[in-house]
């Protein structure tokens, strides 16, 4: 069997799971904090859509087989990944999701930074709005990784809506160690005196521009974060900004869990600098190509 290449290089190969993943900017994020540390980063977009067991394993198998440092698993595979890995961390096992996969000594270990990130993101608003009630909406991967670490942080209740009731159930059972959890059987009741509200859901991400909340159930007294990027002001986050709601983009979760991931895959600690500054180059872009105007195109 091939081996991978040593941990201590200086080239590490990594890349992302999942689909639709055209849009991230963690290629660009992990390649200028390689660079920032002088060491060569190449991060490749793997996306497969609608990947069975079957297709995912021979995915992680590729991933063992050709060199990889890890690899980062996004959605709809978060959850899916995890008995196909030879470990898992504490908390990645705590919460049956995975984000990040890294390879050593030719085994797959799995790992969260979805929950270290948000909880390093979240911790300033938590903390000002007196570590209230927060309102979570999804029970997938993301989700699970948001209320692990709002449990965390201390918030006084989490309170976890799913349109799947059975994935909500399941969730509140995983974090029956931390206090204050509770389902809502709507999102009116997951709101309903809430301080804060988190979506972990895909509504709101390009192609789609739903809304995961009623605009009526935004006001000026709750904090609202969307785990969504691409667009970077989702529907609900502008809906809430003109609320006078306190607002939390997408931005610095992507940017510190990504930041996690690069340590684990390189033993090396990145700039977050570097990797927000690559982020918002990626956005200007994307958002400048959005503003242009459509021109004709001559057969």
């Amino acid at each position: 069997m091939p081996r991978r290449p040593p941990f201590d290089q200086r080239h590490f190969l990594t890349g992302l799971i999942g689909a639709p993943i055209r849009h991230s900017a963690s290629p660009a994020m992990h390649g200028q904090a390689a660079d920032a540390l002088g060491v060569r980063c190449h991060y490749q977009l793997i996306e497969v859509a609608g990947a069975d067991r079957a297709q995912l394993r021979a995915l992680l198998d590729g991933v063992r087989r050709l060199g990889f440092s890890g690899v980062n698993i996004t959605f709809p595979y978060k959850e899916a990944v995890v008995d196909l890995l030879d470990d898992l961390s504490p908390p990645a096992a705590d919460m049956g999701a995975v984000n990040t996969v890294v390879v050593r000594d030719d085994r797959l270990i799995g790992h969260n930074t979805d929950t270290t990130g948000f909880e390093r993101a979240a911790s300033g608003l938590v903390a000002e709005s007196a570590q209230g009630a927060v309102a979570v909406l999804g029970a997938g991967g993301v989700g699970k990784a948001i209320a692990f670490a709002l449990a965390r942080l201390g918030v006084s209740e989490v309170r976890i809506f799913d349109t799947d009731r059975t994935k909500a159930e399941a969730l509140a059972s995983l974090l029956a160690a931390y206090r204050g959890i509770s389902l809502a059987g709507s999102v009116a009741d997951a709101l309903h005196g809430a301080v804060g509200l988190v979506n972990g859901t895909p509504v709101g991400m390009l192609p789609n521009l739903g809304m995961p909340v009623p605009e009526e159930l935004l006001h000026d007294g709750l904090w609202v974060a969307d785990a969504v990027y691409s667009p970077l002001w989702t529907p609900l986050l502008m809906a809430a900004k003109a609320t006078g709601a306190r607002i939390m983009t997408g931005r610095e979760l992507a940017i510190y869990q990504a930041a996690d991931a690069f340590e684990l895959f390189t033993g090396l600690t990145p700039s977050s600098i570097e990797m927000g500054q690559a982020f918002d180059a990626v956005t200007e872009r994307r958002s400048a190509a959005r503003m242009q105007p459509e021109t004709a195109v001559q057969v």
